[in-house]
């Protein structure tokens, strides 16, 4: 993917010359290791700016929402996906983006890096599949495979469903794997684990909802945590409202999720966040056949009306 950032630049440099858009959202390098920021490019001498690699993990969808701009946008697989929902749920308009494919062959989940050394991190450099760790006088060598976000490893969408330009062939769909193991080995647990599982999990929320905020799906203009006239939970890190928070949140997302990972992203406590929502997606997909993100002509199943539908679980 490193050869993606020279093609990015000049694509974002000619769409802002030609004024073809008013702005191209990428990344830039961030003042950390691993922590490439989003940034809004406007001119095209800041074309520059822009880079590209396995440290732009964050979905860059979310800075769509009910911008008026003509807008050129970066977006890897899941990105495309949720520009694909933001359509859908008329947040933005297609013929305001053009936007630029990444195929994406995986994000590095900086905490396995961070991790797995046993010295402060001073730079990573990326190297065809390898990942080389560089600290004061040290230095590790991973293959990226070894640390790749659990996201990324299930992924099956890695190219983008829409796009007007890409940076680079398409690259090969994994075939051969399991997308919901870890769903499958919470539901076959009893009431009681199962119970003790999302507990342990929850355990270390401090609420501080980065994960609702970096979620390109949470654009209520009040989210209901916020909300004060009902007020529908608390305001502290009570184990019920940390609870009823994760919850409602994942059931605002289903159906409507693409596993882009952000939440757990950046979480700063390492909360496994897609837990909830790879639940909830499997759910979908068994129940609906149902994918998010992959056209504008189909509504997501729950907000939409099928007499097929499956009603089974109606008591």
């Amino acid at each position: 993917m490193l050869t993606y950032a020279e093609k990015i630049r000049e694509l974002s440099a000619q769409l802002l010359r030609e004024d073809k858009v008013d702005m191209v959202i990428g990344f830039r390098k961030g003042s950390l290791p691993m922590s490439n920021e989003p940034c809004m490019v406007k001119n095209p001498g800041d074309a520059d700016k822009l880079v590209w690699d396995s440290n732009c993990g964050v979905n860059l969808a979310s800075y769509l929402t009910d911008r008026k701009e003509r807008i050129g946008i970066i977006a890897k697989g899941c990105d495309s996906r949720n520009i694909n929902t933001h359509i859908i749920e008329n947040k933005i308009k297609r013929e305001q983006l053009t936007i630029i494919g990444v195929p994406c062959t995986g994000m590095i989940d900086k905490r396995k890096v961070s991790n797995s050394v046993d010295f402060d991190i001073i730079e990573v450099i990326e190297e065809a599949d390898k990942v080389i760790v560089k600290g004061a006088g040290s230095e590790q060598t991973f293959d990226k495979k070894e640390v790749l976000r659990k996201n990324c490893e299930v992924c099956i969408h890695p190219n983008p469903v829409v796009y007007d330009e890409m940076v680079a062939e398409k690259v090969d769909i994994n075939q051969d794997v399991d997308r919901y193991a870890d769903v499958r080995e919470v539901e076959e647990m009893d009431s009681d684990d199962r119970w003790q599982y999302f507990e342990d999990l929850l355990s270390n929320c401090i609420r501080c909802y980065a994960c609702r905020n970096a979620c390109p799906l949470c654009y209520c203009p009040t989210c209901f945590v916020d909300e004060s006239q009902p007020q529908w939970l608390g305001k502290s890190t009570n184990a019920t409202d940390t609870r009823g928070f994760h919850f409602l949140r994942a059931y605002h997302c289903a159906g409507r999720c693409t596993d882009c990972g952000s939440c757990e992203t950046v979480c700063p406590m390492g909360i496994n966040m897609r837990a909830f929502t790879k639940k909830l997606e499997k759910d979908c997909l068994e129940n609906f056949e149902w994918q998010a993100g992959l056209n504008t002509e189909q509504r997501p199943p729950l907000d939409s009306f099928n007499p097929s539908d499956p009603d089974a679980f109606v008591k």
